[in-house]
């Protein structure tokens, strides 16, 4: 696929300062017909009131207190209130961090969900899976942990201090000592994180915080209005309106400006790539907000910086900031709306449930999932002319990256090498592929088999033949699993929660529960034990 750009054409972006942000040559939002909502269901952004999130914390303290053999409570054990994040219709989700005999266990995070009001609903999430009964006595320091975390990567910048823990995402608690190395891969930046036996010196576990993307760069149409800040002589690309969103340079400083003017429309300009990077962020926001319920990318009302000028073929969140290459012909900035929503999609992942998703390529691919499922819903939220970039499924379908057209096909994964389908393989499949199974499933709970006016995507067993429920349903269905994601994030997890989620956020029938059941099984992921029933 060749990529759209309007030939001849240099381009003011018009920018009003404390303005709110609108796109002058794109539609009003919409969704498909299925998922619009009705004058009698409650707003989608409804944030409990003082006394309801105090209720809340009452029954989750209770619910806790009630249901410590479920959670593997043991009595050396003591659970703290970390955050109480809202979703769709006023829904909370209450995370509690887990020590043991005072250490901090990674993995060990419960999140109690209640409704707007504060009552219970569904059941208590915890990714512990087994119960603690280890000594805490190092036999490793923390120095020859260090060295043994350091020499993870080619390059490191720093090491920070490390902290003993106890490691518990997986079937053998282990004491371990958990050390951040700031430093870069052969091929990008890196925040890992190393967990060394604190007994043998072995490494137990990692996980990096960074996690790269792939996309297009192309324009939003010419002029936007996007939010920035300023007055008289002085401008900054600072979205005040949304705290910590803000694009600049590589060195972390903000785009400033003499008038409140940015870009010229070229595909190599990098004041121009911040319009595009900046416009992409303040809708997904929106989207956020409007569609799931949610308030800022990391559910408190916070966003992050944005970073241009990216010399590599790439784009990647690390963890604090999203950053910004090229195309490989280094003809275009990578800051098409798809990019953008799926890197601010992985700060999502991250800040949602107990945080985090554990290691391995399963958990790594449903993040890369997840990145081009809040791709999808910002640009079906722009909605977008066909002049521009109209919504669609695909990732990457402009930038022809490598020239090879888009980089992931969410309707049917194969096209481009990727599987359609879960199988015992996933967990050894590079992540972006790995992103297959969840990326066809949203599709297929989005749009069902054969939408009208849209690609039609089999199914990998059973009815050949199902009905989507809508974009805007889907998005807020997954949104609220999220909230109650635990390491480690599987597939069957993932399932397990937007199932209960379903049931939750539409509690009056079964037909979007059944809905979410249905595309789960029709990418071969079955149910569990715990799945919540319909009727």
């Amino acid at each position: 696929m060749n990529p759209k750009v309007k030939l001849g054409a240099v381009a003011v972006l018009a920018v009003a300062a404390m303005t709110t942000p609108t796109a002058v040559n794109a539609a009003t939002p919409a969704d498909s017909a299925a998922a619009r909502t009705t004058s009698a269901e409650p707003p989608v952004f409804a944030p409990p009131d003082a006394e309801s999130q105090a209720r809340a914390v009452t029954t989750a303290n209770a619910t806790l207190a009630a249901r410590s053999e479920a959670v593997l409570k043991g009595r050396n054990e003591r659970f703290t209130l970390a955050r109480n994040i809202a979703g769709a219709h006023g829904l909370q989700y209450l995370t509690y961090t887990r020590t043991y005999r005072g250490l901090p266990v990674h993995g060990g995070d419960v999140i109690v969900a209640t409704d707007r009001a504060g009552e219970l609903v569904g059941s208590v999430s915890s990714g512990q899976q087994a119960r603690i009964t280890i000594d805490v006595t190092s036999k490793v320091d923390a120095e020859a942990a260090a060295a043994t975390a350091r020499a993870q990567l080619p390059v490191v910048e720093s090491v920070a201090a490390p902290r003993l823990v106890v490691h518990a995402t997986t079937e053998t608690p282990r004491l371990a000592w958990e050390v951040v190395v700031n430093g870069a891969t052969a091929e990008a930046p890196s925040v890992l994180h190393v967990f060394v036996d604190a007994l043998d010196g072995s490494i137990v576990d990692s996980y990096d915080d960074v996690h790269a993307g792939t996309g297009n760069s192309y324009y939003n149409g010419n002029p936007v209005t996007i939010q920035t800040s300023g007055s008289g002589s002085s401008y900054s690309m600072t979205d005040t309106t949304r705290p910590g969103l803000r694009c600049g340079g590589q060195n972390g400083a903000t785009y400033t400006g003499s008038d409140d003017s940015w870009g010229n429309g070229s595909g190599t300009s990098l004041e121009t790539a911040c319009v595009d990077a900046l416009y992409a962020a303040q809708k997904e926001w929106d989207m956020l907000r409007n569609w799931l319920g949610r308030n800022g990318f990391n559910g408190s009302g916070g966003a992050y910086p944005a970073r241009v000028g990216l010399s590599a073929v790439n784009a990647y969140w690390n963890g604090s900031y999203t950053s910004f290459g090229r195309n490989s012909a280094n003809t275009r900035q990578a800051t098409p709306m798809d990019v953008v929503g799926h890197e601010y999609g992985h700060a999502i992942f991250q800040t949602s449930g107990s945080g985090g998703g554990g290691s391995g390529n399963e958990s790594g691919g449903l993040n890369e999932s997840t990145g081009d499922i809040f791709g999808a819903l910002t640009e079906h939220y722009a909605n977008q002319p066909a002049t521009l970039d109209p919504p669609d499924y695909l990732v990457g379908e402009e930038v022809n990256l490598t020239g090879a057209g888009e980089i992931r096909n969410m309707y049917n994964p194969s096209a481009k090498g990727h599987p359609n389908c879960y199988s015992s393989s996933i967990p050894s499949t590079p992540v972006h592929a790995a992103a297959g199974p969840q990326n066809h499933w949203f599709y297929l709970l989005s749009e069902g088999t054969n939408p009208v006016g849209k690609p039609s995507s089999s199914v990998c067993s059973g009815p050949t033949s199902l009905a989507g429920i809508g974009i805007q349903k889907a998005g807020r269905i997954y949104m609220a699993g999220l909230n109650t994601k635990t390491a480690p994030w599987t597939h069957a997890k993932a399932r397990r929660a937007t199932v209960a989620a379903a049931k939750s956020l539409f509690p009056s029938g079964c037909v979007e529960v059944n809905a979410v059941k249905a595309a789960w099984s029709a990418v071969n992921v079955p149910a569990t034990s715990g799945e919540v029933s319909c009727p």
